[in-house]
């Protein structure tokens, strides 16, 4: 299990947030910590502690008046650190080139790939025919739900056992939007042809530090053909045992709101010093 670390930008800053609190609608969140210091500051820091493969996600839609300030601050982070850092939001098959040129590693995409619902296999094909399936991370962050709420969804439109069929499915539009892809075996296996790896958040508990998706970690330990990142309620060095156990050490880790670094409790150099310790 390896760390990868993170960077999320939203209205130009540094933040963490809870993940089921993003409204497009205003640029809503609720934040949980937002950083003096810019991307490249982290960027970094990530570089100088030799941690590769992390993410940089920019967290607002192309139609905000905080876009082009979140896409700087991504850009700027990655020529801080060529080849270190992966970048997704508002991932196309148009635009993906400027980051990688910009020194991402790999570009991470959702929405552009699964369109009303469903694969679109044409634009997974174009993304892949720009960038390679090399350079191409597929986000397949999700919630648990039924089909029957696909299209908007909000925690008060899907709770959780509230009617639910206890499935995990692929959300979308900066984890906005249901979609009726579930995240199995199957869908894993098929997806996996197009990419070199998976970025996967539990939106349910993303920024709640409210413990991790065991259900979610051992499905996704059970496949482990490629590498994946997993994220979302890990607050403690309990949870970092406890995923490692579910997912048999065949996940790779992501920690945002706990860090200290980002005004949580866990410290990062003692993060560090574990994960080194479990090699």
């Amino acid at each position: 299990m390896r760390f990868r670390p993170c960077i999320d930008i939203h209205n130009g800053q540094v933040k963490q947030i809870v993940g089921s609190s993003l409204k497009d609608m205003g640029d809503q969140a609720t934040e949980n910590f937002v950083s003096d210091q810019d991307a490249a500051f982290f960027a970094h820091m990530y570089k100088e502690k030799g941690l590769h493969g992390g993410h940089i996600i920019v967290l607002n839609s192309a139609d905000s008046a905080y876009y082009e300030a979140s896409v700087n601050q991504a850009l700027s982070a990655l020529r801080k650190t060529p080849g270190y850092l992966q970048v997704g939001g508002g991932i196309t098959a148009e635009n993906a080139w400027q980051y990688l040129e910009a020194g991402a590693s790999h570009v991470i995409v959702t929405s552009y790939v699964f369109k009303d619902g469903k694969v679109n296999y044409d634009n997974l094909h174009k993304l892949v025919n720009e960038v390679g399936k090399e350079h191409l991370v597929l986000d397949l962050s999700c919630r648990k739900g039924s089909k029957l709420n696909i299209g908007t969804v909000s925690d008060d439109t899907l709770a959780c056992g509230d009617g639910a069929d206890e499935k995990y499915y692929i959300v979308t539009d900066r984890w906005q939007k249901m979609t009726s892809v579930e995240v199995n075996s199957d869908s894993l296996d098929e997806l996996s042809a197009y990419c070199d790896e998976f970025l996967i958040h539990a939106v349910d508990v993303e920024g709640k530090q409210s413990g991790i998706e065991s259900d979610l970690a051992t499905l996704l330990g059970s496949w482990g053909k490629i590498p994946i990142t997993y994220a979302g309620g890990v607050h403690s060095f309990d949870d970092l045992d406890l995923l490692r156990s579910c997912a048999d050490g065949k996940l790779d880790v992501t920690i945002g709101s706990a860090l200290d670094i980002f005004g949580g409790n866990m410290s990062f150099e003692k993060l560090l010093e574990y994960l080194k310790s479990q090699d």
